[in-house]
Order: C-alpha cells, then structure tokens, then sequence
C-alpha cells in the first residue's frame, strides 16, 4: 500500500463524529484555531487572526431564506488572490447541453468503466455518460462515472456549473475541502455544493463510482407529506465537515468547471486554507444504510417515489429537476401482491445504478459499478427470471438486503454522449432480457 493511501486512512480513520457537524440545511459553523470565527457580525473591520472574511454564495442573495446557501469564510489568504485560468483538455468530462447525439428511446444498460491507466486520480478518471438540460443556465443534469488509482496531488477541483453527488461503489474517498475533511466510502454518498473546492485523496487502490452533477435548484430534503414529521432521510444523519485548513506555500494547481469546460490556475499556495467559517452553504456525507425506508404494509408495490433521499425542486411543484433515490434494504409483506417493481412507463427519466449485491427487479447482467438508463416513456420492469420466480413466491414477510442500488430520476430525457454511445462497455442484446416474457393470457 502507498503511502499516501495510508496517510489518507489514518486521517479517515480519525474522522469521529466529534469530527463532523451534524444536519442537514441548517447553519453549520466550526473554527480550526479558537477565536478565528467572528461573534456578533460577519465582516469585521480587521478579522481575526489576521483573516480575510469572503462569503462564498451558493444562491441569489434574495432566494427566500428556506433555500438561501451561502457561508462566510475566514481564510489565509482571499479566493480572489490568483493567476489567470486558461483553458486546458476536458478529457472525458462533457456538459450540458449534450448535441454529440441524439436523445435515444432505447433502453441502454453499461458494465463498469474499464480499469483507468496507472496514476489517473479522480478528476482524470472522470467519465461523463451524459446528462440534459443546459449548464449556463443552470437547468438539468449530468451523469458521471468515475475510476481512479491515484490521488489528486497539490491538485485542487471546483464545480462552477453545478452541485456534485458523489456515490462511492468500489474504494472510498477522502474528500479535502475548503471546508473540512469528509470520508466517503461504499454505501454512503458525498454532496459537495457547487463552487466550493476539493481534492479527492483515495482510502483504496483504486476507487470507483457515480456522480450525478445538479445544475438546478441545490439538493434539498424532500416534503413528507401525509408521511408526517419523520421517515426517509432523517437531517440529523448528515454530517459536515469541521474546519480543517491547509497552510501550503508550493505550486497547486486549480481546476475549474466552468460552462461546460475545465479552465486551470497554479496558485502559489492551497486554496483549501480556511481556517473558520459558518453557514449554510456546506458539504455532506451520508450514510444510505440509515434511510428509514417507508413502504407498503398492505397491498401493491409503491411508488420509487417514495424511496427518495434528496431532491433538486423545478419550477413545477412535485415535479424534480433530479431526485436521487435510494433501493435500501427493507422488508416486503404486501398480501397478494408483486413485490419487485412492476412494469411501467413513466414521464421521468431513470439512470439505475448499483453499489453492492444485486438488485431484486434484475436477476442477471446488472452489476456494481454498471448503471442502466431509461429514458422517459421508455417501457421497463423485472426481467422474465424475476418475474417467473416473484409471480409464484410463497407470499411471506421477506427482508431484502442482499443489495444496495440508487436512481438519478429527472425529469427530462438524459442524451448520451458519444463516448457512452459506443462504448466497448455498453451492452449489446439488454432488451433480451425481457423477450422471454411468455404470453399467458385466458379467455
């Protein structure tokens, strides 16, 4: 094992809860030095400590208080003290608006990326299956796949286009932010909020996973309706980061996701030197195996909807620029009922993946690491094998946890990119596996 992966782990591994601040939306504020956070005002003639006060705003100014993200750091030295960027290659990363093909009816279904080439770190080994909507005016969203053996060295990444949800499958990740620490590893996901800067360090020799990059509305906890006050995704089990700061003076390039392409700075120092700050604008982890699953205690399979963890609201009530949703173990007793998901079409669009283990619609050719798309309207359901052995199961209470699957839902059809088009890990004959499907029809 390197050393940087076991430098990297033994930071993780002192990661307590004392280490995090727990909550999810509400006002977060940690200092790394006692007495470098204000009292009593944000902007203070001479900051602490010989700080600079930036506020970082992830929102309008004016967005209602409810969805307003901003927070106020105080830094070793200001964001705005840096070189020009320039533009450097995208490698594999695209953006919205995705014209490199046609939005695609059919139903697509890739293995994992390959294994990436020696000394790719997170950002290299970014990998973008494609996405809709349109970065500049921050609607829609992407879907990236990445795989990485190598950490991100005096290499720091900022998202200007939208919000990252990272989704661990295979390795964990050390996340650096400006911040705080956070580790993420499989089963649980990362949010790091748009424009705040990270570096990804490994825990593993190598890390492989998802990303779904919002460009809309900032994830949010979704209403519960006649759920009542308590279920889903509880706030108090999200944890962000502490302050952490980085006092560096060597080269550290930055890299910036901006409109769609990745413009670089070197930097004479790390910008991941705030030593305080407060605020809204925040990091997260969570853990996915603490989601208090709600479902049927009668009869009939219910809704995805109802399995959702986090969601970016539109324009529209009830209808999500992306929902991120959660298949977490649970049990199933409906009575006379198909208890996999049943078949339907649907007006959103679904990108399936899959952490761990199997998933209980799919029995074959959908594995960790791998991800299936249906787009909007497109027919889909439990293949034959599932659907054969769930349509004559004895009917009793029956846990499933054997798998840990996830969906990026949006609400408008996601186009591939070429690269995910054509790629050698995209399967040939999916619709296979539903042919079987014999006709069993009585008059």
């Amino acid at each position: 094992m390197s050393s940087g992966i076991e430098q990297a782990r033994k930071t993780a591994e002192g990661l307590t809860d004392r280490s995090y601040s727990f909550g999810f939306g509400n006002e977060h504020s940690s200092e790394a030095v006692p007495g470098a956070l204000p009292q009593g005002r944000n902007s203070p003639q001479r900051a602490p400590l010989g700080l600079y006060a930036e506020q970082l705003s992830g929102t309008a100014f004016t967005e209602p208080r409810a969805h307003n993200r901003r927070s106020w750091l105080y830094r070793i030295r200001p964001s705005a003290a840096h070189p020009p960027f320039t533009r450097v290659d995208n490698g594999a990363v695209r953006s919205a608006p995705f014209t490199e093909t046609v939005p695609d009816p059919n139903r697509l279904r890739w293995n994992p990326l390959p294994e990436p080439a020696p000394g790719t770190d997170w950002l290299a080994g970014l990998w973008t299956l494609g996405g809709n909507g349109d970065a500049t005016q921050r609607t829609g969203m992407a879907v990236h796949l990445y795989h990485a053996n190598a950490p991100m060295t005096d290499r720091v990444f900022s998202d200007s286009d939208g919000e990252l949800l990272i989704v661990p499958e295979r390795g964990g990740l050390l996340l650096v932010t400006e911040l705080g620490l956070l580790a993420a590893r499989p089963g649980e996901v990362a949010l790091i909020p748009r424009g705040v800067r990270f570096r990804v360090e490994l825990l593993d020799e190598s890390a492989r996973g998802y990303v779904c990059e919002n460009y809309g509305r900032p994830f949010e906890l979704p209403d519960l309706g006649p759920i009542g006050a308590n279920g889903l995704a509880n706030a108090r089990d999200f944890r962000a980061p502490t302050a952490a700061y980085e006092d560096v003076e060597r080269p550290v390039e930055v890299v910036n996701k901006f409109c769609g392409n990745l413009w670089s700075a070197v930097y004479g120092h790390s910008p991941l030197d705030v030593v305080a700050w407060h605020g809204t604008h925040v990091p997260y982890v969570y853990d996915l195996r603490r989601f208090n699953v709600i479902g049927s205690i009668s009869y009939d399979h219910p809704d995805p909807s109802i399995f959702t963890v986090l969601t970016s609201p539109s324009d529209t009530p009830g209808l999500a620029g992306v929902d991120f949703v959660v298949f977490a173990p649970r049990w199933l007793v409906g009575e006379d009922t198909f208890r996999p998901p049943y078949f339907h079409r649907n007006v959103m669009s679904e990108y399936m993946g899959l952490i761990e283990g199997a998933y209980d619609a799919k029995a074959e050719g959908f594995v960790p690491g791998g991800g299936s798309l249906h787009n909007m309207m497109s027919a889909h359901g439990p293949d034959r094998d599932t659907f054969d052995r769930a349509s004559a199961a004895e009917l009793k209470p029956q846990k499933i946890d054997d798998g840990l699957a996830f969906m990026f839902e949006t609400r408008w059809p996601v186009t591939a990119t070429r690269q995910a088009a054509t790629a050698h890990h995209l399967q040939q004959g999916y619709d296979d596996v539903w042919q079987g499907l014999e006709r069993h029809f009585r008059s």
